[in-house]
């Protein structure tokens, strides 16, 4: 099954009836077999995310099944619905073990809840595990593909301070981020103060909910009653995404900057509605994780972590100058 659901104003509304079908349910991809398959399957790669109601999710999967596609391995999608599925993930684990699969690849919705630590432990005894995009703190992992976030804050962070310097007028920021329990959230944002440093712009207030756009939006209608004078909204591609849509009316908007890249942020920094955004490469993350797995396999892994070099792009890029999943592509879903 294909969504065409590539625009801001349709995407929730054509997600939808795909999540209320599948949500908590594994995603079979490129031909994934059965859940009853009992005997190892060394093609087999069996993928964790937290969600694809974020686009940027969207694109770590177009570059997995790229490059699956290409070495000739199967994967098998299973997706917890949030960050908040805890439990979810937890199941999904122990049942992607279950396959007995080459190799697992998860990104996973907490960096240290210790059920999810538990299930990884127990996953690890007979399946190389690599984590996936986000941070997970546990030794079992045998690679992590992925940024460095607190970078990514940094980078974003020291953007920003170069357009509003020292000295200049005081700018108050609000910053809209994920749950405190995924891993990316709290060094992205200590990244990002440390690049603000010195800089005329001051965060007075922080929130966090699940990357779903619904979630991010109704945060910023929150966050935006509660500090209306706010001069800059920094935010997670789903909330920058809201965020064009709830002041795109307004007389005295403010500005707009994202802590990663997407489809819909892309758009705005073409456009000018967005100011900067750094970007990781999630398509290349992708690649370099069916990579990864595929040489853990193989028994040959190398470095145990890798990932793409952060670019931070800012308003008035060309279009080309980014690299995303096409804008209607979807996960194949059976």
């Amino acid at each position: 099954m294909k969504t065409d659901c590539s625009c801001l104003s349709n995407r929730l509304g054509c997600i939808a009836p795909v999540y209320r079908r599948f949500l908590g349910a594994a995603i079979v991809a490129l031909g994934g077999l059965s859940a009853g398959a009992a005997a190892a399957q060394a093609d087999l790669l069996c993928v964790l995310v937290p969600h694809f109601k974020d686009e940027y999710w969207l694109s770590v999967a177009y570059g997995l099944e790229q490059r699956a596609a290409e070495l000739g391995l199967s994967l098998r999608f299973f997706e917890a619905g949030g960050y908040d599925a805890l439990q979810t993930q937890v199941t999904q684990l122990s049942e992607c073990a279950d396959l007995d699969p080459g190799a697992i690849l998860i990104g996973a919705v907490s960096s240290d809840a210790p059920a999810l630590l538990v299930a990884l432990d127990r996953a690890a005894e007979a399946h190389p595990v690599i984590g996936l995009v986000n941070e997970l703190h546990s030794d079992a992992l045998v690679a992590r593909i992925g940024v460095d976030w607190a970078e990514m804050g940094r980078l974003l962070g020291q953007s920003l301070a170069a357009r509003f310097p020292a000295g200049g007028p005081m700018q108050q920021a609000i910053l809209l981020s994920g749950p405190a329990e995924a891993g990316w959230v709290a060094p992205t944002e200590q990244g990002l103060r440390a690049g603000l440093d010195g800089s005329a712009i001051t965060i007075t207030a922080t929130y966090g909910a699940d990357t779903g756009t619904a979630e991010q939006l109704r945060l910023l209608e929150q966050a935006w009653a509660e500090h209306p004078q706010t001069d800059l909204v920094i935010g997670s591609a789903p909330a920058i995404e809201g965020a064009m849509a709830l002041f795109r009316a307004a007389p005295n908007p403010p500005a707009l900057a994202a802590t990663y890249m997407s489809h819909s942020v892309a758009r705005g920094l073409v456009g000018g509605k967005v100011l900067a955004a750094p970007f990781d490469d999630p398509i290349e993350q992708g690649r370099l994780a069916v990579d990864a797995a595929h040489r853990a396999i193989a028994g040959s892994l190398g470095q145990p972590q890798i990932g793409p070099q952060i670019t931070v792009f800012t308003a008035g890029i060309a279009a080309e100058g980014l690299s995303l999943s096409p804008s209607n592509y979807f996960p194949d879903l059976d």
